[in-house]
């Protein structure tokens, strides 16, 4: 990739904090990682990456799957015959396909995920999936998206899938009451805590997406309310506004102060009475301050810089300055939903400086000559920042553990705060 002309002016003004985006040089990590947290959570869907050898190296490592392990992904190896043409791709898939369904007969949804190989030689796997859908259903739905790693970010294969699944919704019925939808990949216990906040507050009909089980497909409508737990998820949130749906407008449940007006936003749409909120959040946000206090004299006045990698540096951005004190150098973003994250950019501290896109190179440059306490970059560039002094945090390892809501306040805390005590330690 040619190498871009750097910075271009700020396009957006909130509260001091005026955006700029770079064009150039970047690094990202395949779409296909998405893959490692959707198949844990939809528990009878299978992933089919139509890549090469690589991508299925790639999601044996990232996923951490011993050999004796069942895995409901695998990858359908794109071989020279396929490229060459010697070979009917069409039907190799539906051979691999039919050998999935008949050793897993417990899967009820099926992906077939595009990759840059199945991209590049242009497989139609929409009509493939069309196809294969026809022919197994009713016992097993196929569907089909984008997993491919050219000039797109990790998590925009999660987007990707969910975005996918949204016209396979039914139809809320017509007399339904309002309902509200999480939306985005929240392990287990994250998805139960927030399940009794909405109970205690008294919000009925609160679905999640995407669901523990394709067959518990949550109905959606003009009366359906839905909240984005996640911030990359700028397509599936078009999905469902074309099917009527209407977003919730609010922070990220990422912190204290990110999950109280999160759940609130929600408390404010279902008329939940003020007192109620006050009541049901006090003893959640004392015990979740109680937890931070341990990790900010650790981490208060440290600075820190984020590479773009996962799309979730704004609203980590916004914890770790607002409530555990640290001093943001910046942040970078992979690509910047103005909409999404109007309410996170306008509590950055004024003038931080935010950029969407990447010029790696400048970046470099830019972290180099700032010495930061602590950079948030993707595996591909902590070993070399590391070997040159910096101390690195995985921003991949976000998206792998539980963050969200008032109980992981303090885990989220810890994330950063490791890496430095580690130091402090080899350095004693």
């Amino acid at each position: 990739m040619s190498r871009g002309n750097g910075l271009a002016g700020p396009d957006l003004d909130c509260a001091g904090v005026a955006p700029s985006s770079a064009r150039g040089q970047h690094a990202s990590f395949c779409g296909l990682a998405g893959i490692v947290w959707l198949h844990r959570k939809i528990q009878d869907a299978f992933f089919l990456v139509i890549g090469s050898r690589t991508c299925a190296h790639l999601l044996q490592s990232a996923a951490g799957v011993m050999i004796f392990a069942e895995p409901r992904f695998a990858t359908a190896v794109i071989e020279a015959r396929d490229l060459a043409g010697l070979a009917d791709i069409d039907a190799e898939i539906d051979q691999a396909v039919a050998r999935v369904i008949e050793r897993r007969p417990d899967i009820r949804l099926l992906f077939l995920v595009g990759s840059c190989p199945s991209e590049v030689i242009r497989v139609d796997l929409a009509l493939a999936a069309e196809r294969l859908s026809r022919l197994f259903a009713p016992r097993v739905r196929v569907l089909s998206y984008s997993g491919s790693g050219i000039d797109t970010t990790f998590t925009q294969g999660e987007d990707a899938c969910l975005a996918s699944l949204v016209p396979s919704l039914p139809a809320e019925a017509p007399d339904a009451e309002s309902s509200l939808l999480v939306v985005g990949t929240l392990a287990e216990i994250v998805e139960d805590q927030f399940r009794r906040l909405f109970t205690e507050l008294g919000v009925e009909h609160v679905r999640f997406f995407p669901p523990r089980g394709a067959s518990d497909l949550p109905a959606v409508g003009a009366r359906t309310k839905f909240l984005l737990a996640q911030p990359f998820l700028t397509e599936t949130a078009r999905a469902l506004q074309a099917r009527g749906a209407a977003r919730l407008a609010a922070p990220f449940p990422l912190g204290v102060e990110g999950t109280t007006a999160w759940a609130s936003a929600a408390a404010q749409a279902f008329a939940v009475d003020p007192q109620r909120l006050r009541s049901v959040l006090a003893a959640r946000t004392e015990r979740a301050q109680e937890a931070l206090a341990r990790h900010r004299e650790r981490l208060a006045g440290k600075r820190i810089f984020f590479f773009p990698d996962s799309q979730l540096e704004i609203p980590i951005a916004r914890f770790l300055a607002r409530e555990l004190a640290m001093e943001i150098v910046e942040v970078g973003t992979p690509y910047l939903n103005r909409h999404h994250l109007a309410r996170e950019l306008a509590l950055l501290p004024p003038q931080t400086p935010v950029i969407e896109g990447q010029d790696l190179e400048r970046g470099l440059d830019r972290c180099r000559a700032a010495r930061p306490d602590l950079t948030v970059c993707g595996l591909g560039l902590a070993n070399p920042l590391e070997a040159e002094g910096l101390t690195t945090k995985w921003s991949i390892e976000l998206l792998f553990t539980p963050i969200q809501g008032f109980e992981q306040a303090a885990d989220l805390a810890q994330l950063f705060a490791r890496p430095l005590l580690r130091k402090a330690r080899l350095a004693a």
